[in-house]
Order: structure tokens, then sequence, then C-alpha cells
């Protein structure tokens, strides 16, 4: 009767480190909540040395790879990543200032889009696609009409938001799996036959 009870025990550390892991997020998402532009600067780093790695492990793969037809495209993609790495590693400014004016361009084609779909379409969810349009629309042009001091918080804040809602779900995921643990461990404790008591088979009990 020991191994379940180990086993349980296995879990619900691991459910709690999940939780950990979760309230670090959550605290980290509102951290960068709070100072924005230091988010979004710690956010371009990590995109240039994630660049920088992708690029190394793809140089790799592609050397290992030599010799057949996708050599030279393997190289290609993993120097365009290695000078991108540095360019967004020297330059986070530059960078975060770029990917805003992307990601409000972005915001404006959607609402445009979502807007003209939902007015030809005329479907069952016109409504909310209407609203979402209208949202991804003016999301567009409020960012877009403050570039470039938007890009100091823009990226900064949905970067937050993302360890935030990450960090949430994790301590969901790690505050509900130790209680079904915790759950099922009790429950295999109230069936489980003491340790005294004989076990007998059914054709005993019938006796």
């Amino acid at each position: 009767m020991n191994e379940p009870t180990a086993e349980g025990r296995r879990l619900s550390r691991s459910f709690g480190w999940l939780a950990l892991l979760g309230t670090l997020l959550v605290i980290a998402g509102v951290i960068g909540l709070v100072y924005t532009g230091v988010a979004t600067l710690t956010s371009m780093l990590l995109f240039g040395w994630l660049l920088l790695v992708g690029g190394l492990v793809g140089l790799l793969h592609a050397i290992e790879s030599r010799g057949t037809n996708y050599f030279w495209l393997g190289v290609v993609v993993a120097a365009l990543n290695l000078a991108a790495g540095v360019v967004v590693i020297k330059h986070p400014e530059g960078t975060a200032e770029a990917l805003t004016m992307f990601a409000a361009l972005l915001f404006l084609t959607g609402g445009v889009f979502r807007l003209v779909g939902s007015v030809v379409v005329r479907g069952p969810q016109m409504g909310w696609t209407l609203l979402q349009g209208a949202f991804g629309l003016l999301l567009g042009l409020l960012v877009l009409f403050d570039w470039p001091h938007s890009s100091l918080y823009v990226l900064g804040c949905f970067f937050s938001l993302a360890l935030l809602f990450d960090g949430l779900g994790l301590i969901a995921i790690g505050v509900g799996g130790r209680r079904i643990v915790s759950m099922v461990s009790e429950r295999l404790d109230e069936t489980a036959p003491a340790p005294d008591e004989p076990i007998t088979s059914p054709e005993e009990e019938q006796k």
C-alpha cells in the first residue's frame, strides 16, 4: 500500500511546482504591466537571444545534413536567424518600434476584414464579429497614432499579459491537480483493508 501513497505524493509535488511556477509568472506579469517599458526591452532581448539560439541549432542541423538537397536552405535560414538575433539585441528600441508598427497594421487589417466580412456574410455571429472588428480597428488606430511612443508600452503590455494569463492557467492546473490527487488518495485509503484485517476470497465469504 506504500506505492500508491508515494506516487500520490510525487504527483502532488509536481502539481505544487506547477502552481509555484504559475505564481512566479503572475508576479512577473504584474510587474511587467507596471513597468511596461522594461518589459518591452526585456521581451526584445529575449526574442533576440531566441533567434540566436535558433540560428545556432539550425546551423548545427544543416551541418549534420550536409550532402542533402536541403543543406544550403538550412544554412541560409540559420544565417538569417543569427543576423536577425544580432540586430535585435544591438537595437532593441528600433526593433520594438518596427514590431509595434507591424502589430498596428495587423490590428487595422484584421479589424477591417472582420467588419467587411460580417456585413457581407450576415451570419448568426454578426454582432460579435462587428464588435471584434471595431475593437481591432480602434486598437490599431490608437497604436498607430501614438507611434513611435506606443512602442514603449504596447509590446511590453502584451508580453506581460501573456505571462499573467499563462501563470493563472498553471496555478489553476496545479491547484486542481493537487486537489484531485488528494481526493483519489483519500478514496484509496478508505477502501484499502486494514493491516490486520484478513483478505478473504468470495468463496470463503459465501461459506
